[in-house]
């Protein structure tokens, strides 16, 4: 990894070389070095494997310029970015693509200019020995994982009832697969509007895996989140083994409509492909939001709260600064079922603030709202993770917090909801008829569970159920939520939930697959 003094040096000496050019009104120069650290998990019983396989990793670095030109056309605003060179030469280079692409927005206003927020998180938050992990200790991290899960399988008594005896345990087809993940970040980031080079550097470790029992159809996930290689335990590996050993002979599900407890990772998905799609200043400026004209009205529940925090030392996600080098902090997007808040990066919200139809697609006037509407979350991430030197800033979450005003267990949720289902897996989320409609489907994979007379009676069998509903539908009918919050990551996310379960009424299941049966 290149050193943060190196990328503060490259971005100080990059501004002073783009100040001798006359027709450059604002510029603003992104410097990062990310580095990603990954060893896949691949057993199977019945089959030879090595059990963890491909340790890699992988590092990419240069530097991004976002400059506004001076044209005889008009004002003109270009990106340019240059991999893997951070001399003069590659600033050069850099800014012949911003200049080359430079077009006409009549919408923009500024690159970033200073918040009157301080910055809250500094010094090294990070773990430097993740930032500087050993090849041994990367493959280590996978084996932790690896020998949970089998010790797991190996120390079952439902496997060696089923099996006959423990030598015949990996005749059930065993299977094991999924990753452990490490990302590095370091970025510095200087513009004409800034007094001085800031800079940041992070660093998180997460695993996900899914467990499998071939010969009994069941499936278990399990997942862990952390910043610190000292508190990394392989937990997920025994989690997914658990599940998909509590989950063998699973039952069908009829079509209806049901009490359901959404598990942590149902509710990352639809958090992650349906809501937060929907909070942000990019889909209420273009109108595709399905929470349009709601800002300051009831849009869910009162039962819940949520909100997006990324300046927090001890949370995965949390940052020091923007990819736009603005501070983090806490943006309250949903507050007792109320919309006050919408995640943002700079352009979107002066955008927003300008939009003579602002009043009609947030429902208030925009500028009466600007503090709901401050750009905490404009970040460059891209392909898998990590703040890309050749992104531009989007919108991303980083540390996003549901609550709930129920101070209950599990266990007191399960017997409210008294007969209904437990949802513990589902994949395949999506929007049906665009965003604004809030219609998506999704598909329920594992770790879920029929509930009878207050209780877990019995397992369902994976792949045979899918929810179609609407997210309104959803947010307004929570009817429960626990207390104890767990940080989750799904597939493709950028942000890092931390989330109880919900309970809710009136959602539509769909019976599938029933030809898997048929003889």
């Amino acid at each position: 990894m290149i050193s943060l003094s190196k990328l503060k040096t490259t971005a100080y000496e990059a501004l002073q070389y783009l100040r001798v050019f006359d027709d450059i009104k604002e510029v603003e120069v992104f410097v990062a070095c990310n580095g990603s650290l990954l060893t896949r998990l691949n057993y199977t019983s019945h089959i030879p494997s090595n059990g963890v396989e491909e340790p890699k990793s992988t590092e990419s670095y240069g530097i991004g310029i976002q400059a506004v030109f001076q044209t005889p056309e008009g004002i003109k605003i270009g990106f340019g970015s240059e991999p893997s060179n951070l001399s003069i030469e590659g600033v050069r280079n850099a800014l012949e693509k911003a200049r080359r692409g430079a077009v006409y927005d009549p919408e923009f206003k500024s690159l970033a200019k200073p918040s009157k927020n301080k910055r809250i998180l500094k010094g090294k938050y990070h773990d430097p020995r993740l930032m500087n992990l050993a090849d041994e200790d990367l493959v280590e991290t996978g084996w932790r994982v690896f020998r949970s899960a089998l010790d797991t399988f190996t120390n079952s008594e439902t496997l060696l009832l089923a099996a006959k005896s423990k030598e015949k345990i990996s005749s059930l087809g065993l299977i094991l697969g999924g990753d452990v993940s490490i990302l590095q970040e370091r970025m510095a980031i200087g513009s004409y509007h800034f007094p001085r080079i800031q800079a940041d550097e992070s660093t998180l470790i997460m695993s996900f895996v899914t467990a499998m029992v071939e010969r009994e159809s069941s499936k278990g996930s399990g997942w862990s989140v952390g910043t610190h290689l000292k508190d990394f335990t392989g937990e997920a590996g025994a989690v997914a083994a658990k599940s998909a050993i509590d989950t063998i002979g699973g039952q069908r599900v009829k079509d209806g409509e049901y009490k359901i407890i959404f598990g942590r990772q149902p509710i990352v998905d639809l958090m992650t492909h349906i809501v937060l799609p929907c909070l942000t200043t990019e889909s209420f400026y273009a109108s595709a939001s399905a929470f349009l004209g709601k800002f300051g009205s009831q849009m869910a529940s009162e039962k819940m709260t949520l909100y997006d925090h990324g300046a927090l030392p001890e949370l995965t996600a949390s940052k020091g600064i923007t990819c736009e080098g603005l501070p983090t902090g806490k943006t309250e997007l949903i507050k007792n079922g109320v919309l006050v808040g919408l995640l943002s990066n700079y352009y979107e919200t002066q955008r927003l603030l300008a939009d003579s139809h602002g009043k009609d697609k947030l429902g208030v006037e925009p500028r009466s709202v600007s503090a709901g509407i401050e750009p905490r979350n404009g970040f460059r991430f891209a392909r898998g993770g990590g703040r890309h030197f050749d992104a531009q800033p989007g919108i991303s979450a980083t540390n996003l917090i549901v609550e709930g005003s129920d101070d209950l267990t599990l266990e007191e949720l399960i017997q409210d909801v008294r007969d209904g289902l437990y949802i513990g897996r589902i994949w395949y989320t999506y929007p049906i008829n665009g965003l604004r409609a809030g219609d998506f489907t999704c598909t329920v994979v594992g770790d879920s569970y029929l509930i009878k007379d207050g209780k877990i009676s019995a397992p369902i069998k994976p792949n045979t159920i899918r929810i179609d509903d609407n997210i309104h539908n959803v947010l307004n009918n929570i009817t429960g939520i626990s207390k104890d919050l767990k940080g989750t990551v799904v597939w493709a996310a950028d942000e890092i939930v931390h989330t109880p379960e919900l309970a809710v009424s009136n959602v539509h299941v769909r019976e599938i697959a029933t030809f898997m049966e048929q003889p």
